[in-house]
């Protein structure tokens, strides 16, 4: 066949190929969730970028009595004591359920549960108010590890509903040509 037999033949199928790559509908909870990673501001409350932001947002809101007392407090009793007050209305105002750009900063820091989000912030709010370092890789792995012996818990209290055993078989080896 040559080229001036293949090319209406080309061009009457290309119709029909390019029709067939229909785009995919998208998801619109993906839409929406993808939507709010742009956004800055969220139902009138400002999404803090990293954790600094936090820092600088929390500042602002807190009144210097609350910091004070804030401050006394033991790093522990602060992480425990405020989650569902301050932990709340952080994961409330700033999406973390929902999804934000904090809750993409701090999963793509592998914090991904809300709930350790917000103790986590807590705690090195709590440090920097105190002027203490950060240490925010080794408050990371506390997490990290923290999750994974939950995980392997889980694994371990976990109770087989249903087990099933197959058979397979196996492949014989290829025969040998005896030509």
């Amino acid at each position: 066949m040559n080229l001036s037999n293949l090319l209406p033949l080309i061009l009457l199928t290309l119709p029909v190929a390019l029709c067939a790559q229909k785009e995919q509908p998208k998801d619109p909870y993906q839409e929406k969730y993808e939507w709010r990673l742009r956004q800055e501001v969220l139902y009138g409350s400002y999404i803090p970028k990293d954790v600094n932001e936090v820092f600088v947002e929390l500042n602002k809101k807190m009144d210097q009595a609350s910091k004070n007392k804030f401050k006394s407090m033991p790093e522990a009793v602060a992480a425990t004591k405020l989650f569902f007050s301050l932990g709340r209305w952080m994961t409330h105002n700033w999406g973390l359920y929902e999804g934000s750009r904090l809750s993409k900063y701090m999963q793509d820091m592998g914090v991904f549960h809300p709930d350790d989000m917000v103790r986590f912030l807590i705690i090195a709010y709590h440090r920097s108010i105190n002027q203490k370092p950060l240490e925010i890789k080794s408050l990371l792995k506390v997490f990290h590890e923290k999750n994974a012996a939950q995980q392997e818990q889980r694994i371990n209290d976990g109770t087989i509903i249903f087990e099933q055993t197959k058979k397979v078989d196996t492949i014989p080896p290829p025969k040998k040509d005896h030509r």
